[in-house]
């Protein structure tokens, strides 16, 4: 139970790639599909149910359909299901008769009051909790009392780069990257600030993305828009380039492998899962980030450089020695190559299909 496209967010991505993953291995898979608005969803065989966000009789029917099932894995993120921050995915989940893997793509260290509830009951209601990197599973049992043996961590997928390698080339520019729904939080200024710094080596910055749905119902592009006008009042408009693409997974493949560096420089200091960090990582590229816990953690062999947030002299500082050092961008690859083959998503799918098959053994 996920959104799921046509939705372009990240859980729909995440799921769509994890269904993918999940469908070449023994078993069926269906996917109840979380919507806004129900004329939004395209018709796909493997969506077996709508759950429309606000439809008190739509939760039934998710519940029923997914009791259909030997084991349900519920994505769960705040912002996706209706209700004050999501609390309608509580009347689903706690109707659900089966095994039940919730995983959370957020594990905040200070959550309201609110959204402490909607975890703390979602975890109660759970067989198994999956996070995505150990931090959230740290967050879990020392802010919220979970019981670590409930507790299973299974990375973010992504992309097997191995079928790409060797066929692209370098541009006469080095291309720094950072993509993703656009929005407020990416920290994108820093490092449109950061540019001024290494005009010397003449870098292409390309950030690609739609911006992120929420934030175009709310602002429009207005967000898009201010990031322009600071990369021309800074003098760096023609080092800086904005794609409002959507890509989907091969695109995504094909334009991560043709980066010199791939750039996170994202404000927040709570974050602990990030698809995109994972993807360059499992690209072979360096990583330049801010000190999210998931860069932190993930980057500490050796494959990235953690800065601090909203410091766009130590952003430009990184990225001119990962450009510029002798031998260091190739020890980082050689870093984040070593991390790929358990990060792969026909490794997670595989780690995914053996923790529902013990649950099923045991219910």
């Amino acid at each position: 139970m996920s959104t799921y496209p046509p939705t372009e967010c990240g859980l729909a991505t995440f799921t769509a790639a994890l269904y993918e993953h999940l469908s070449r291995l023994p078993g069926h898979v269906g996917v109840v599909r979380v919507l806004d608005d129900p004329h939004e969803g395209a018709q796909a065989s493997e969506v077996v149910a709508d759950l429309v966000n606000g439809s008190r009789a739509g939760a039934a029917a998710a519940a029923h359909t997914l009791n259909g099932y030997d084991v349900v894995v519920v994505q769960h993120e705040y912002g996706i299901y209706g209700g004050f921050d999501g609390a309608d995915v509580l009347e689903v989940v706690e109707a659900l008769t089966v095994p039940t893997m919730v995983v959370l793509h957020t594990v905040l260290e200070n959550p309201t009051p609110q959204q402490r509830w909607i975890l703390e009951r979602l975890v109660f209601a759970a067989d198994v909790i999956v996070t995505m990197a150990e931090i959230a599973r740290h967050r879990l049992v020392e802010h919220y009392g979970v019981d670590p043996g409930r507790i299973v961590v299974i990375s973010h997928g992504a992309i097997d780069h191995r079928s790409l390698r060797g066929t692209h080339f370098a541009g006469p520019r080095p291309l720094i990257l950072t993509w993703g729904l656009l929005g407020p939080g990416k920290g994108i200024e820093w490092a449109i600030d950061a540019m001024q710094g290494l005009r010397d080596l003449q870098p292409r910055y390309l950030v690609i993305g739609k911006t992120h749905p929420k934030v175009l119902k709310r602002d429009g592009e207005e967000y898009r828009r201010s990031l322009a006008v600071r990369a021309r009042e800074r003098g760096v408009a023609d080092i800086v380039e904005f794609d409002a693409s959507y890509l989907d997974l091969p695109a995504l493949g094909n334009l991560v492998e043709s980066a010199d560096v791939v750039l996170l420089p994202y404000d927040s200091p709570d974050q602990v899962t990030s698809g995109v960090l994972i993807e360059a990582v499992a690209a072979g590229k360096p990583v330049v980030s801010t000190a999210f816990p998931h860069a932190v953690e993930l980057l500490a062999g050796g494959s990235g450089l953690i800065v601090p947030q909203r410091d766009p002299g130590a952003l430009a500082l990184s990225l001119r020695r990962v450009l510029t050092e002798p031998g260091l961008a190739e020890e980082m690859a050689a870093s984040a190559s070593s991390q790929a083959p358990s990060l792969v998503w026909s490794a997670v799918a595989q780690r995914y299909r053996s923790v529902a098959a013990s649950l099923v053994a045991v219910s």
